[in-house]
C-alpha cells in the first residue's frame, strides 16, 4: 500500500511542475515582454493557421483560453520542418484554420514568443482565406544560450 501512496505523491508533483511550467511559459507576466517595434493588434476577429502543438485543443484551450472554432486548412507551397515551415513548391502542410479575437492572438504571440522566435506573417490557404502564420525567426534557427568566449575552456 505504501507504493500506492508514493506514486500518487509522484504524480501530484509532475503535474503541479507541468501546471507550473505551463503557467510560466504561457500566461505569467514573466519571460516575454512583446518587442516595441511589432505592430499593435487590430481590434477585429483574426484567422491564424496552426500546423504544430496548437493543433491540440487542450493546448489551444490553455494558451488561448478557447478552441478558436477550428477547421481543417492547408498552406499549399511549404512544408513543415519540426518547428517551422520552408517554402517549397508542389508541397502542402495541413493544419488547422482559427478564429480568434485580439486578445486570443496576443496570447498566441506570447505562447510562439512574436519578435523572439517567430514572426506573424499574413499568407492565403489552399481554400482562398487568408491567415496569419507564424514562421521562425531566421536568427532563431539555432538559438543556444551563447557563452563569450572569455568563458570557454580549451581541453587538450
Amino acid at each position: 500500500m505504501a507504493w500506492v501512496k508514493r506514486l500518487l505523491v509522484l504524480c501530484t508533483i509532475l503535474l503541479l511542475g507541468l501546471a507550473g511550467w505551463l503557467w510560466l511559459t504561457m500566461l505569467s507576466p514573466w519571460f516575454y515582454d512583446r518587442p516595441d517595434h511589432l505592430a499593435d493588434i487590430e481590434q477585429r476577429p483574426h484567422h491564424v493557421f496552426v500546423y504544430g502543438t496548437l493543433r491540440y485543443a487542450p493546448v489551444r484551450w490553455i494558451v488561448m483560453g478557447g478552441s478558436g472554432n477550428p477547421q481543417a486548412a492547408t498552406l499549399e507551397g511549404y512544408q513543415r520542418n519540426g518547428l517551422d515551415l520552408s517554402p517549397l513548391p508542389d508541397s502542402q502542410v495541413d493544419g488547422l484554420r482559427l478564429r480568434v479575437t485580439a486578445d486570443q492572438l496576443a496570447r498566441l504571440d506570447r505562447y510562439e514568443r512574436l519578435g523572439i522566435r517567430y514572426e506573424r506573417v499574413e499568407k492565403q490557404l489552399a481554400d482562398g482565406t487568408r491567415a496569419w502564420v507564424y514562421q521562425r525567426l531566421p536568427n532563431a534557427q539555432g538559438m543556444r544560450l551563447a557563452l563569450p568566449a572569455a568563458h570557454i575552456a580549451l581541453v587538450p
